[in-house]
């Protein structure tokens, strides 16, 4: 593919990462539904029942070789392991956010994220930062300290998801295969132990599975809205622009803070009216300095999913 086909955002790019965010953005609505089950249990439901639905793309994809050939890999095997591991981690911390009134900070870590992925960039790989990303990643630091101080404890939530999503994204460019194989080897390595833990709840008579149909319904649902936005948009982001999904990945935590505060009503004042427009003032500096940067490099590349 050229160059020049590769710099342009395509509409069916554009439909299935929107799509995928939005669906993030009312995935709080969901996991308060679910917030009177264990979040362990949550998650291990959402890894067994993402199984079938990554499993059928890959067949209709005829892409399931590189999958087997992947499994035949030891060095892959173990990068998958290491995804596979941090990707559940970060589910946990969110499931549980929810369910106990932290949206807000849920919200927070995804939006300090891309920050966080500045600043790892230059610890880890040497990347040289500009001004306005020191300003940014600056300011998003503020905003924690300031959070912190005020509250009198660290937002660990909020760190929680942003450290686990960021490494998962880190080491999720080394897996040497397709987003899709990707997804579905982390959730085939899941399985096992989630399996295992299912079973365990189910025999010694903590599981909420089978347990009412309610419960049943909602634990099979967890494979539906784990999946589905998550291959949409390892879909989408081949076929659009760095800058556009830098633009993009804000619509899920600016709805996730919209749900918190109007829907769950948790309390925005005090510290978080100062900490939050500090984040997004980060953000906008931010964005508007990889636009230039972008610009001047008169490429973009196609971003990878994470």
């Amino acid at each position: 593919m050229s160059s020049k086909s590769e710099n342009v955002d395509t509409p069916q790019g554009l439909a299935l990462a929107i799509t995928a965010y939005l669906l993030w953005g009312f995935l709080p609505l969901f996991m308060k539904l679910v917030s009177h089950i264990p979040p362990s249990e949550v998650v291990a439901h959402r890894v067994l029942w993402s199984l079938p639905i990554a499993g059928l793309l890959l067949v209709m994809q005829r892409r399931l070789g590189d999958l087997k050939a992947a499994l035949r890999s030891p060095r892959v095997l173990a990068m998958g392991c290491v995804t596979a591991l941090l990707i559940s981690i970060n589910w946990c911390i969110y499931v549980w956010s929810i369910g106990a009134g932290y949206a807000l900070e849920a919200a927070l870590g995804y939006y300090i994220n891309p920050l966080f992925s500045i600043a790892m960039g230059a610890v880890l790989l040497g990347e040289r930062l500009t001004r306005a990303q020191v300003l940014a990643v600056a300011l998003a630091a503020v905003a924690v300290i300031i959070l912190t101080v005020e509250s009198g404890r660290v937002p660990v939530v909020a760190l929680g998801l942003t450290v686990s999503w960021g490494f998962y994204a880190f080491f999720k460019k080394s897996l040497p295969i397709g987003p899709n194989q990707g997804f579905l080897l982390e959730v085939l390595i899941l399985t096992i132990p989630a399996l295992g833990y299912i079973a365990y709840l189910s025999a010694t008579g903590q599981g909420h599975f089978g347990a009412d149909r309610y419960d049943t319904l909602l634990l099979l649902c967890c494979g539906v809205v784990t999946a589905v936005p998550l291959l949409l948009y390892a879909n989408g982001a081949k076929l659009l622009r760095l800058s556009t999904i830098a633009i993009l990945q804000y619509i899920a935590p600016t709805m996730i803070f919209l749900v918190a505060v109007f829907v769950f009503k948790e309390p925005f004042g005090g510290a978080r009216m100062v900490a939050f427009p500090l984040i997004w003032a980060a953000l906008v500096i931010y964005s508007v300095s990889l636009l230039r940067q972008l610009r001047r490099r008169g490429r973009v590349p196609v971003a990878a999913a994470g």
